[in-house]
């Protein structure tokens, strides 16, 4: 699965691009890859697809409110009371995208927007900002079961 993370130049936010690389039989989400990008119009509004951003919305909730310690933290940070706990992010946009693939087909896929309220406008999303992303996404997937 190709995740990508993009965080925006001058804005704290990043945008991520989920496309779906395998069946999702419970969202009857069972032919993915498609020959051109109107095709995949018809998976993005189908039921299923709906029924899918409908529970990624609140998977992605929950781990915004409760989000993983990010990978390059030691098992001891969860230990540490010091320090104050990280702010939460915020959903801009959660939608369907059309998603081109490696090999000139294209798939339906999740386009997400998260951003952080407290960081500076006009600035890029800080690196801790970054990473509490990357866990979150990382989580998110898995919790889906889209890779």
């Amino acid at each position: 699965m190709s995740i990508r993370i993009s965080p925006d130049e001058h804005q704290p936010s990043a945008s991520i691009e989920i496309p779906l690389d395998k069946p999702l039989p419970d969202y009857d989400l069972e032919q993915l890859a498609q020959p051109t990008p109107r095709d995949v119009d018809a998976v993005l509004v189908s039921q299923g697809f709906r029924d899918l951003v409908d529970d990624a919305r609140g998977v992605l909730l929950d781990l915004l409110v409760h989000p993983p310690a990010p990978r390059s933290a030691g098992e001891n940070v969860r230990l540490d009371i010091t320090h104050p706990t990280p702010t939460p992010l915020e959903i801009i946009q959660l939608t369907g995208a059309i998603c081109p693939g490696d090999d000139d087909v294209y798939r339906p896929g999740l386009w997400i927007v998260l951003r952080d309220p407290h960081a500076q406008l006009g600035s890029p999303l800080p690196h801790a900002s970054q990473e509490r992303v990357a866990a979150i996404i990382a989580e998110f997937v898995k919790r889906l079961q889209l890779a």
